[in-house]
């Protein structure tokens, strides 16, 4: 019985996992986008003093369902993250692993989420090596952009990263320029369906081929300097058209780096992992991809795309072997394995 500790950011988890049944007993996350709204972004001294009120909260539940004397290891989340955010989660898993007299595992919350598709999958280890490896997974979030390569022995290696912000980043600051609240990705997504996607063209870039990068912060700057010479009258007329085409800039970066990691390597599977992974176009966009190479493309639940602890619990059982050797926080801790 694995307990998932989740606190890398402003959303607190616990998820309890019987490996015998790769079955999940319990799966709880206590969200702050309410709070964290009214200042626009994500706030650490904030996020930081819910966590200490939410895993007692969370704990008293789980009890209510399942002995705590049933849990036989715990698995939290190290980095990367916010250091004050990620200090609550591992102090509170020493704290039950000091109470519960069991093994407190460090899990790499890139990690839980690069093996967030596969759960719910009643894959063996072997069953990875067979139909899965080597597999290329598309991260993006509002923290972290990257392209990885998971080969036959659970390694990870990061192809490419953004160099500035993150995709979802660029979604809720362009949100943010735009007036719409907080986070504002699912809002451009929503305005974007209603628009023309091909009105107005960005700048992309990275996109020559040997460039395995992203960036954003051009297209974000781009989009500041057009809205600053439109009236409010033109802004009325062209919102729906700015949401698309700002929204398509973004996520055609994404699917050119991919198809170019595609063409480099030879992929067996691809999967697509973090907040981001349920914009539809991004979603919609990748399943073409995956037709064209047939290859099977792998995509997390809807409840596993943000961060949560069952993806921790659930990387902790499938590959124990990268599990951290020493439970401290790393705020910086590098995806790639060497």
């Amino acid at each position: 019985m694995i307990l998932g500790v989740e606190s890398s950011c402003d959303d607190t988890g616990l998820a309890l996992l019987d490996e015998q049944q790769w079955q999940f007993l319990y799966e709880r996350t206590s969200t702050q986008s309410d709070l964290h709204a009214t200042y626009g972004g994500i706030v650490p001294q904030l996020a930081a003093r819910e966590h200490l009120r939410n895993f007692p909260m969370l704990l008293r539940n789980l009890e209510q369902h399942i002995p705590l004397k049933s849990i036989t290891q715990i698995a939290v989340t190290c980095g990367p993250g916010l250091p004050e955010s990620l200090a609550l989660g591992i102090s509170f898993a020493r704290s039950l692993g000091l109470i519960l007299r069991q093994a407190v595992t460090g899990i790499h919350h890139l990690r839980g989420h690069i093996m967030s598709p596969f759960i719910g999958h009643a894959y063996t280890k072997e069953d990875f090596r067979k139909k899965i490896f080597p597999h290329l997974s598309l991260l993006v979030s509002g923290g972290n952009t990257l392209l990885a390569a998971m080969r036959s022995n659970f390694e990870i290696h990061v192809l490419a990263q953004t160099t500035d912000d993150a995709a979802g980043e660029a979604l809720d600051k362009g949100a943010k320029l735009l007036g719409l609240n907080y986070p504002g990705g699912p809002e451009i997504e929503r305005f974007a369906a209603l628009g023309d996607q091909k009105r107005f063209k960005f700048p992309q870039a990275f996109i020559e081929k040997k460039a395995m990068a992203f960036s954003f912060s051009g297209l974000k700057t781009s989009l500041r300097y057009m809205l600053e010479k439109l009236s409010t009258d033109a802004l009325k007329g062209q919102f729906n058209d700015i949401c698309a085409s700002y929204q398509w800039a973004i996520i055609d970066i994404l699917i050119k780096k991919m198809k170019q990691a595609l063409i480099r390597g030879n992929f067996r599977s691809i999967g697509l992992c973090g907040g981001v992974s349920n914009n539809g176009l991004l979603r919609s966009r990748l399943q073409e991809l995956a037709a064209a190479h047939s290859i099977p493309y792998y995509l997390p639940q809807a409840r596993y795309t943000g961060d949560n602890a069952s993806m921790i619990a659930f990387a902790a059982a499938i590959d124990f072997a990268h599990s951290a050797e020493a439970i401290d926080f790393y705020p910086n801790w590098p995806l790639s394995t060497p």
